[in-house]
């Protein structure tokens, strides 16, 4: 396992009306957190060491359903997509993701088809009376997806579908120059607690990282809220957030409302080129770079 480091930065006031967190269970925490930075570590290296980061799937919609095309949706989702024709190679060997904050990298690309067949093994949904999609052409474009390091122009496919107006656009990206995180199993050795977090804001030169997350919608001070805090676990490829929750009681019958808080944890040192990962299952999280 990386060796880490733990910097805990809490919201002012937290914790003066609401309860303290439980010490094992932030233990459990760290633990988590510590297991998350190795498994991102053993991606990174799997991907030799590539900065490319995609947050989220590969695959973009482009444009809306048309009403008469009703099972569309749930035929993309299913991933029932195929070709009508043969597609094409790349017309080049190499492309280049180029990030908003004017970094690039060089990458190997693939074929229509290849790319094809990573949108068909992404679908989740279920759609067995669907008729699959039917690919008539496929050119190469690019796309603008979210990464550990901001968002970034990638090379894409850009694909023209039978019977719609609405294309698809898949990553151009070979596989191995993509960095993807597994998570563990849930189980009774892994069983994802915490706050996950949803996004991370920071500056190319400051120490303090500030996350939205879904909590409580009061303060700590009313029934049901709660304030925050948090800690990183950090290693020199990522920064792990645990969100510290101080709740106005222990064990309160509350709706289930949430609403969207924030808080800032101050990092040893700046985020650099470094991944932001929630603690659940150490996925990495959207990165927005203000300055």
């Amino acid at each position: 396992m990386l060796p880490w480091i733990m910097v805990a930065a809490l919201l002012g006031g937290c914790g003066s009306a609401g309860s303290s967190p439980a010490v094992d269970r932030l233990d459990g925490l760290r633990q988590q957190a510590g297991e998350a930075l190795a498994r991102y570590d053993e991606a990174v290296r799997a991907a030799g060491g590539a900065p490319f980061v995609p947050v989220g799937e590969l695959t973009r919609q482009l444009g809306d359903w048309e009403p008469a095309n009703g099972d569309y949706k749930q035929a993309l989702s299913a991933g029932l997509v195929q070709a009508a024709s043969t597609l094409p190679a790349a017309p080049k060997s190499a492309g280049t993701i180029a990030w908003a904050n004017g970094t690039s990298q060089d990458v190997r690309l693939i074929s229509a088809d290849a790319a094809l067949a990573q949108l068909h093994a992404a679908g989740t949904g279920d759609c067995s009376g669907c008729a699959p999609l039917k690919v008539t052409g496929a050119r190469l474009s690019t796309m603008t997806v979210p990464t550990t390091r901001g968002s970034a122009t990638v090379p894409a496919w850009d694909y023209t579908l039978d019977g719609t107006a609405v294309r698809l656009a898949r990553a151009a990206v070979d596989p191995s120059a993509i960095v993807r995180v597994t998570p563990p199993p849930r189980g009774a050795d892994h069983p994802h607690e915490g706050l996950a977090i949803e996004s991370a804001t920071t500056t190319t030169t400051s120490r303090d990282l500030t996350v939205t997350f879904t909590g409580a919608p009061g303060p700590s001070s009313k029934p049901c809220g709660a304030d925050y805090g948090a800690e990183a676990a950090e290693s020199e490829l990522a920064v792990v957030v645990i969100i510290i929750e101080y709740r106005h009681a222990e064990h309160e019958a509350c709706p289930a409302v949430g609403a969207q808080r924030s808080t800032t944890v101050e990092l040893s040192r700046p985020l650099g080129e470094r991944a932001v990962l929630e603690v659940r299952q150490g996925l990495p999280v959207g990165l927005t770079i203000t300055g």
